[in-house]
């Protein structure tokens, strides 16, 4: 499988289950860093690809990712050494359950693009399917994570199905973390909402609620979608 070449650095992506998509594009693009974080986590990085979207947009001094796939963690480990960033980024192989145990400093910012297909659903790759499916990380888990691992005055952000948005915003506020700000996304003007880019505090603040469309038609890009995603894609 061919490199993905974006403006700034290339992701190798031939040993991971899950390859680019537009979600992980879409949080890394999205995610704010207006709280100027010095630290950031990428709960189940795979490729790397949001963690090194975060380090050309910031200027974090550690910016950690964990992967529990053994492939996709060498990988994101080369993908990572060969960035211009390399000082900044690293990546453990470890499950977020036992990172938690290990870290005692708190991440200013926390971004997890997670597996969410609930449904039991066999590729014949179990790889695939374990990346794919919320039985290996349970939102309850990611969540409760989160809640451990996020500064007092930090921020996380994540991308989940839409049709979860209302479940997952109720689940999270039981860890203490409230929704103040969503992005629901939609291929095509006439398509329905199938995404919810979600960000939480520990603090409730006004929610802010929009919308997106990525395509007019088949590749043609709404003015929004390419403002979002200009840094990264070579043709946009």
């Amino acid at each position: 499988m061919k490199p993905f070449y974006f403006k700034q650095f290339t992701v190798h992506q031939d040993r991971c289950a899950m390859k680019i998509g537009t979600d992980g594009v879409l949080l890394g693009a999205w995610t704010t860093l207006k709280t100027k974080p010095i630290s950031i986590l990428d709960i189940g990085t795979g490729t790397g690809i949001i963690a090194l979207m975060l380090a050309q947009r910031s200027n974090a001094k550690t910016i950690d990712a964990i992967e529990l796939d053994e492939w996709a963690h060498g990988q994101c480990i080369d993908n990572f050494e060969n960035s211009s960033w390399a000082d900044r980024l690293f990546c453990y192989h470890a499950g977020l359950d036992g990172f938690v145990d290990e870290i005692e400093e708190a991440y200013d910012l926390i971004v997890s693009n997670p597996p969410f297909y609930s449904e039991i659903v066999s590729s014949g790759n179990s790889s695939r399917d374990a990346a794919r499916q919320n039985k290996s990380l349970p939102f309850d888990e990611l969540l409760e994570g989160v809640s451990k691992l996020l500064s007092e005055n930090g921020l996380f952000t994540t991308i989940i199905p839409f049709k979860e948005e209302k479940a997952f915003v109720g689940l999270a506020a039981t860890f203490g973390l409230f929704v103040n700000h969503i992005l629901r996304v939609k291929g095509n003007p006439k398509a329905e909402l199938k995404r919810s880019l979600l960000e939480f505090g520990f603090k409730k603040t006004k929610k802010i609620e929009r919308e997106l469309t990525i395509e007019i038609k088949r590749h043609e890009y709404t003015f929004e979608y390419q403002e979002l995603t200009r840094a990264f894609y070579l043709k946009m």
